[in-house]
């Protein structure tokens, strides 16, 4: 095993009240920010920079003879003055793109307006129309020689199935949490399942909090994200966990303090190496994955980098704090316990009918 770290004696738990500390103004700093938005944004709809998928809009299908680049193809769209918009090449097909666009029209209320469809189909053929001339609906785009392109479907996300998709996106990270919690609760403990799950929670909410604060657009992709976060942030909890639950058995005079600070230094360099990797990885996605992809590849920058952070600093320190009250709940329980054996034994016994017995230093003074 390649170790970058040899010899590491960091007191990670003695450092946890700076690191709790730390998350807490995170935490807060988003939730801040979305109330704030919320508050003075007409009805909430800015707290979250939601993208068509969550908030409707008009889907375009749109191929091109000679395809743009996508940078040219929003730029258009962007002079247009049509924002947030989403442009997706297919990969499978040359020249065509997918550009999704939010609800255009103040006259757009309903699902199933047409009028804001028909909006949005003219605001994007205005911005294609800098590129050359539309092909004529009854011929295709090889059939007419002037045409540069073509609108072959135009589709629109209401707002109902946009809240729909809400729901069920919500629905699933609640549900991958819960199941996160059972599986590591069954493993190892529930104290173990616990901490790992809050800190799962941590990297979920911090990263939504800095969506708020930037802006950035959430949609479907970032979704997919923040679940691929949760079971990546998990796996690093479980290997800390696992390590402690051995040293616990090889080190059993050590306290479980200087054990999780054992665990955690000797499992540092892995976390690093696996972390580090990944982060190269997605780094190069935010830099060159386009605009498409740069809300995904943003959330799993901020989930790698907040999950390795709450992974060292946050789901051990609440473990051993978790452990230690469940102890002392147990000790207060035994005391308790003990407590009222000892008064049971220190009573004098009764007989049957209720007549206490008398005791036999009473006895010794009659017999004299």
């Amino acid at each position: 095993m390649v170790r970058l770290f040899h010899d590491v004696n960091i007191d990670w738990l003695g450092k946890r009240r700076f690191f709790i500390g730390l998350s807490i103004m995170l935490l807060l700093a988003g939730m801040g920010m979305a109330l704030y938005r919320h508050k003075f944004h007409p009805g909430g709809s800015d707290a979250f920079n939601l993208g068509v998928d969550f908030k409707g809009g008009t889907v375009a299908t749109v191929r091109f003879k000679q395809p743009p680049t996508v940078d040219q193809l929003r730029s258009a769209i962007n002079a247009a003055g049509i924002r947030d918009a989403i442009i997706q090449p297919v990969l499978d097909k040359r020249g065509m793109f997918l550009i999704k666009v939010p609800h255009q029209g103040a006259e757009e209320v309903s699902s199933e307006s047409q009028a804001g469809v028909d909006a949005a189909r003219d605001n994007v053929r205005k911005a294609l129309n800098t590129f050359g001339a539309e092909a004529d609906p009854k011929k295709s785009l090889e059939e007419d020689q002037q045409a540069v392109y073509k609108i072959e479907g135009t589709d629109a996300v209401g707002q109902v199935a946009s809240k729909q998709l809400r729901t069920q996106a919500i629905a699933v990270t609640v549900a991958a949490l819960i199941g996160m919690l059972l599986f590591i609760a069954f493993r190892f403990e529930w104290t173990y399942g616990a901490a790992a799950v809050i800190a799962v929670f941590h990297t979920v909410l911090v990263t939504l909090g800095l969506f708020s604060i930037f802006q950035i657009e959430i949609n479907l992709t970032v979704i997919a994200a923040l679940l691929t976060l949760v079971g990546f942030d998990v796996n690093d909890s479980i290997v800390i966990f696992d390590r402690i639950r051995e040293n616990r058995k090889l080190y059993r005079r050590m306290n479980l303090y200087d054990v999780t600070n054992l665990s955690i230094n000797q499992t540092l360099s892995r976390t690093v190496i696996t972390s580090g990797l990944v982060f190269l990885s997605v780094v190069s996605l935010v830099l060159l994955g386009g605009e498409t992809l740069r809300p995904f590849s943003l959330a799993l920058l901020m989930g790698i980098v907040f999950g390795t952070y709450d992974t060292i600093a946050v789901a051990g320190p609440l473990m051993v704090w978790w452990e230690r009250r469940v102890a002392a709940s147990e000790r207060a329980a035994v005391a308790k316990a003990g407590a009222s054996t000892s008064r049971n034994s220190a009573r004098p016994e009764r007989a049957r009918d209720g007549v206490t017995k008398p005791s036999r230093a009473a006895l010794a003074r009659e017999q004299k």
